[in-house]
């Protein structure tokens, strides 16, 4: 069984950073694809990073491109998101997640593991 812990939410003013870390056990961590996603209260949750298994292939939502980062450190099993410049709009829930083959995606859909989310609140 997969399990995926995110951590390093919090309450950031704008203009503030947090990165969040996702622990992933149970399988072969080197071997999957990884993203992150949000979901700000009373809307969908939508796509925000991605990388592949090796880490040079990279997508970002446009809303995010330049702000934040995703990296992972397979030796650790860890996932990351290296969030600057945040803004009051950034304020969500994040959840990673993990896809067991394949190229990374856009879509929440194509992932087969979640974590359990950690609360981003960037104040104005």
């Amino acid at each position: 069984q997969v399990q995926l812990v995110e951590s390093g939410g919090g309450l950031v003013q704008a203009g503030g950073s947090l990165r969040l870390s996702c622990a992933v056990s149970g399988r072969t961590f080197s071997t999957y694809a990884m993203g992150w996603f949000r979901q700000a209260p009373g809307k969908e949750r939508e796509f925000v990073a991605a990388n592949n298994w090796i880490g040079d292939i990279t997508y970002y939502a446009n809303s995010v491109k330049g702000r934040f980062t995703i990296s992972r450190d397979n030796a650790k099993n860890t996932l990351s998101l290296q969030m600057n410049s945040l803004k009051a709009e950034d304020t969500a829930v994040y959840y990673c997640a993990a896809k067991e083959a394949g190229r990374p995606s856009r879509d929440s859909g194509a992932y087969d593991y979640w974590g359990q989310g950690t609360q981003v609140t960037v104040s104005s």
